[in-house]
């Protein structure tokens, strides 16, 4: 099968989740606005910066943005199971498609709400009155690792809605990724935890990702350095899930 044909079917795939933005506005919606209720929560209500130099707000932000491309898996992983439950992957695989192509298709279109959902982010986070102060490069580049950790994330969700097979199941393994979103340094700094606690948060893939962000961004917070760990760390989920999504896929119904 040749790569044009198999970019065809991707597409092909890519535009059915997007049509399902069209009947389905509310989720959509509420996809949205849940990130910026949670940043106007700790902005205003909850954060207060402990050990944090200069405003809480531009420490924030980033981590916040960060958090965002965990939260939200749970959307793609539901859609996985119904499509399962529903045997549309099953009809889809007795087609001439290249293997896989439901997956990236619906890969593609969670990513597209994803690159939509950090524009308003940013957008909410300039109205606080957080700014980037590194460049329009360095900005640019803080948003493309956030987009890898959330691409390399999406493809454990794949796998596991994969795995669990069954909608409800994945609401008890959405649960999971509360511990991992909050077990960072997305609202406050490790040294303001005990020792074993921010010796942990420095371990998450997440933490990295926020420090190089924090650092392209040019708020506090940011470390030089951690931008190779901010790639690293998703290349090697994805390096682990991505086979282990499609081959998953491609055992069903065997």
């Amino acid at each position: 099968m040749s790569a044009t044909h198999v970019a065809g079917d991707c597409w092909t795939m890519t535009r059915r989740e997007l049509a399902h933005w069209a009947r389905q506005p509310v989720q959509v919606l509420v996809g949205l606005v849940f990130p910026v209720m949670m940043l106007l929560m700790f902005g205003y209500l909850v954060g207060g910066g402990r050990t944090v130099d200069g405003a809480y707000v531009d420490y924030l932000v980033p981590g916040m943005l960060t958090l965002t491309m965990v939260f939200g898996l749970e959307g793609t992983m539901t859609a996985v199971t119904r499509d399962l439950d529903k045997g549309v992957i099953d009809r889809f695989r007795s087609l001439p498609m290249a293997d896989g192509a439901v997956l990236v298709g619906r890969a593609a279109a969670d990513m597209l709400q994803s690159a939509v959902g950090l524009l308003v982010m940013v957008g909410v986070g300039y109205a606080m009155g957080w700014r980037a102060d590194g460049g329009a490069a360095a900005a640019l580049g803080a948003l493309g690792l956030l987009l890898l950790l959330r691409f390399a994330m999406l493809w454990i969700g794949i796998f596991l809605a994969l795995v669990a097979g069954k909608a409800e199941l994945v609401q008890a393994v959405q649960i999971l990724v509360w511990p991992v979103g909050f077990l960072s340094n997305a609202f406050a700094s490790p040294d303001s935890m005990p020792g074993w606690l921010g010796t942990v948060v420095e371990w998450n893939p997440m933490s990295a990702t926020a420090t190089a962000v924090r650092d392209l961004f040019g708020g506090p917070g940011g470390e030089p350095g951690h931008v190779a760990a901010a790639v690293l760390w998703p290349l090697a989920l994805l390096v682990v899930f991505f086979p282990l999504a499609v081959r998953r896929f491609g055992r069903l119904g065997r």
